[in-house]
């Protein structure tokens, strides 16, 4: 049977086989029922476990067409958002292996760990609720000779940018575009890390018309075009005047401070030197920010030339940061307006949304644990991982579903025998008359993966959450099948599939 949340994600499924489609969402419904077991545990049977690994064995099934049904049901939830926030972010997905190597894998830098790239376009709302995923890419690195450092400056130099992976940030806006004229009722808000910061990127996303908005955080102290309107490099700048983004916006008054929480980190490794990889201490810390529009001095390329462009800025500076702990500052440039402080503190407010694609990746890696997934060939493990896409974002959905609509009734996102059975488990009760309330039943959900529901200001992380859904839906079987209304025929949206070998 399919659950009905699954039901609505694979409505348009279209694997070109009938069977293959049923199939697709038993297997979804297995996985996200318990999206840290192993594959044979979550199926729960021998013919399952066998069908599921043939479903991705399949030629018919790949990793675009078993994501398509879930990027069609994320378009009709962003249809309703009055502002939707598409934050793109790349990950490693490691399939290194002790014996054997995955066939297809390719290297992840330049060491002996191989895998293959996601890179990833997912939609959230200026709240952090993940409405799914928009697009998404995943390639292997071709295996390539190694060469030295000044060699691989110099290739990258003379390499145009189609060629390069960088190319990924640009065809992925180009796709936050598309997707903005597929829904054209909300504001569409693109955002992107610091290696997002593309010279190239920038001149695209500051064409007219512009279909979406957007923020980058900038990663290098780019030069300004003091060149009045005539040709670039020509016009020496004068002393008095900034050559350097930082320069200019730092010359400005600042528009507002606030006080943030800065959570600290470790170094993931011991030789670890870039400047925001450092470890820090957990802090509160004032900031300063700053608000400018500045024009940029394109950079030099072999094969074109590239036009000045004009973005604002916002820079977030940490004001007097502990001696020994790194100083916190963004240096953010975007496409929206900076003319007063409420809309600086919106461009801040939505760059932090893109954090939560952080907190997607780290579901997708140790919640559903799709590194540990025991594939021979590449080519069978992005079906599947297009599957765990889709089961993330479930986790995350109602996570975060619960921060963002605390009132409303669970029976939005929970079925009758799911909050009724958790409630009679968590509350030792009977369940009352009417449902709880979404963020109370997210609550309890919680306790069940080990959330201490005592007097407290944070509310459920994602981890106790998946862990609590994989015993929903153990505890909701034997409610349906021993509970109070074993006797009332319960039904679900779906098919059984006659031929579990499918």
């Amino acid at each position: 049977m399919v659950t009905p949340w699954v039901a609505d994600e694979m409505k348009n499924v279209d694997l070109k086989d009938t069977r293959l489609n049923n199939r697709l969402a038993e297997v979804l419904g297995q996985l996200g029922g318990r999206p840290t077991a192993s594959i044979p545990a979550a199926c729960g049977g021998h013919a399952e476990m066998t069908a599921a690994y043939r479903l991705f064995e399949n030629e018919k099934v790949n990793f675009d067409n078993v994501l398509q049904p879930h990027i069609d049901a994320t378009r009709r939830r962003m249809a309703g958002q009055p502002v939707v926030i598409l934050a793109q972010d790349t990950t490693e997905v490691d399939l290194t292996r002790p014996e054997r190597q995955v066939v297809g894998a390719g290297p992840l830098d330049g060491g002996p760990r191989r895998g293959v790239f996601l890179h990833l376009l997912h939609a959230f709302t200026p709240n952090g609720v993940p409405l799914g995923t928009a697009h998404a890419t995943v390639w292997a690195r071709d295996d390539k000779p190694a060469l030295s450092a000044s060699e691989r400056s110099k290739q990258r130099k003379q390499t145009p940018i189609e060629e390069k992976e960088s190319q990924r940030w640009i065809d992925t806006f180009r796709q936050a575009c598309a997707v903005a004229r597929l829904a054209p009722g909300p504001h569409f808000v693109c955002v992107a890390d610091s290696e997002g910061d593309i010279y190239e990127l920038l001149a695209e996303a500051c064409a007219e018309p512009r279909e979406v908005d957007w923020i980058i955080r900038a990663c290098q102290n780019r030069a300004l075009d003091n060149s009045g309107g005539k040709e670039t490099g020509q016009v020496k700048p004068a002393d008095n005047e900034a050559r350097h983004v930082r320069e200019q916006v730092m010359a400005g008054d600042v528009v507002f401070t606030q006080a943030i929480n800065i959570r600290g980190r470790k170094a993931k490794i011991s030789c670890e030197n870039r400047g925001r990889r450092q470890p820090r201490k957990s802090r509160q810390a004032e900031v300063e920010v700053r608000a400018a529009r500045v024009t940029l001095r394109p950079p030099p390329r072999p094969d074109r030339k590239l036009p000045p462009v004009s973005v604002n800025v916002v820079l977030v500076r940490e004001i007097d940061p502990p001696a020994d702990d790194p100083p916190v500052e963004w240096m953010l440039l975007t496409s929206l307006p900076v003319d007063d402080a409420e809309q600086v503190r919106q461009v801040t407010q939505y760059y932090c949304v893109r954090w939560l694609i952080e907190v997607f990746f780290r579901t997708l890696k140790s919640g559903c644990r799709v590194q540990e997934r025991r594939f021979e060939h590449v080519d069978r493990m992005q079906p599947c991982l297009a599957v765990y896409l889709i089961v993330t974002w479930r986790t995350l959905y109602v996570c975060r579903l619960g921060r963002g609509l605390p009132e409303a009734s669970c029976e939005a996102v929970f079925e009758p025998a799911e909050w009724k059975s958790v409630y009679r488990v968590v509350r030792r009760r009977p369940p009352p008359p009417q449902p709880p309330t979404l963020s109370e039943m997210v609550r309890m959900v919680a306790q069940l993966g080990g959330y201490v529901n005592r007097k407290r200001g944070d509310e459920p992380g994602p981890q106790t959450v998946w862990l609590g859904l994989q015993r929903v839906q153990d505890i909701a079987l034997c409610w349906q099948l021993f509970g109070p209304e074993a006797g009332i025929e319960h039904t679900t949206t779906g098919t059984e599939i006659d031929d579990p070998l499918v």
